[in-house]
């Protein structure tokens, strides 16, 4: 008996189960798809308990899936869905480009300038309306970041991306301002950027410049977050305001305890950022440590900023 079964004993696991090339697409799939489930879900017959909703499929039931207790798979949603997009449009490396939604074209902020001044003057007392054309002319100069942040997109898409090739991919938070102007300059350029949008009461629609199958939509700013920076080979911060900072200095944090592979982290426009944030006082004040001003370095047009990028991304790719 025992002589019997080892002649007819299976030699190896591939005796018993076949290979996918001789195996049909049922034994494949032997389970039928979600959107099977939910086609033949919506073809019951209709009776009070298939109205009612503890029958719907739990992943059709949008009360169920914004209760309290879902917020974890929330998160996982939110963590996914715009991570199997890109991996499906082959987008491996991204450039994040952050900065004020506030920050116009020159020509939008010229006419801004243009009312303010012009309500400024009728009420020369009204020192809200003085301050309000102060603010517009500092705005209008800012304007020329708008075609910074403009350049700069085309030049990264028109150096990294081809029929073959989808690198350094530019992303943005989605919205108006400089984001529109990064988002701009590479669709200009002939090619895709991404734009990471989040629900906000204001300034959350997003830009027309954005490749609409790369166009995401968050609730949680943790999970955009980490959108940002999972496939970033650089960071450029532009003129912005708490947005912005909030950004760099999460990165900036990141960096700096080696929570993430330093990458270039570019302060475009030295004169503003010098201004807005006293680096050096850090220093001074023990706060941080010298040879953490190395994490970042000003720029100040868009040509320096792609060379610094190509760079760090040709180092990264060559051998040794």
């Amino acid at each position: 008996m025992a002589a019997s079964a080892a002649t007819t004993a299976p030699r190896n696991l591939s005796d018993l189960v076949p290979g996918p090339d001789a195996m049909t697409e049922r034994e494949r799939f032997p389970f039928p798809s979600a959107a099977q489930d939910a086609a033949s879900a919506s073809q019951d017959a209709d009776t009070p308990q298939t109205r009612s909703s503890s029958y719907r499929l739990a992943f059709a039931d949008p009360e169920f899936l914004l209760r309290e207790e879902l917020r974890p798979v929330r998160l996982q949603l939110e963590l996914l869905k715009p991570d199997l997009v890109q991996s499906d449009a082959g987008i491996h490396s991204t450039v994040v480009i952050f900065g004020s939604a506030r920050i116009p074209d020159e020509e939008t902020a010229r006419a801004r300038l243009h009312t303010a001044r012009t309500a400024a003057a009728a009420a020369p007392d009204d020192a809200r309306l003085q301050r309000a054309a102060r603010v517009a002319a500092r705005v209008l100069d800012n304007s020329r970041y708008y075609n910074e942040a403009r350049k700069l997109g085309e030049l990264i898409t028109r150096g990294a991306q081809s029929a073959e090739h989808c690198d350094l991919v530019v992303i943005t938070g989605g919205g108006p301002g400089i984001m529109e102007a990064a988002n701009r300059g590479a669709m200009e350029a002939g090619g895709k950027s991404i734009g990471l949008n989040i629900v906000l009461p204001f300034e959350q629609r997003p830009n027309p410049y954005i490749t609409p199958e790369l166009c995401f939509h968050f609730h949680y700013f943790a999970i955009r977050k980490m959108h940002f920076l999972k496939r970033a080979r650089a960071l450029v911060a532009c003129p912005g305001g708490f947005g912005t900072l909030d950004e760099l200095f999460e990165t900036l944090t990141l960096i700096q305890t080696r929570k993430i592979e330093p990458v270039p982290v570019l302060l475009m426009g030295s004169r503003y950022w010098r201004r807005i944030v006293d680096f050096e006082a850090l220093v001074e004040e023990g706060a941080i440590s010298e040879h953490d001003l190395d994490i970042f370095q000003y720029v100040d047009s868009a040509q320096e900023a792609w060379d610094i990028i190509q760079a760090a991304h040709e180092g990264c790719a060559s051998p040794g």
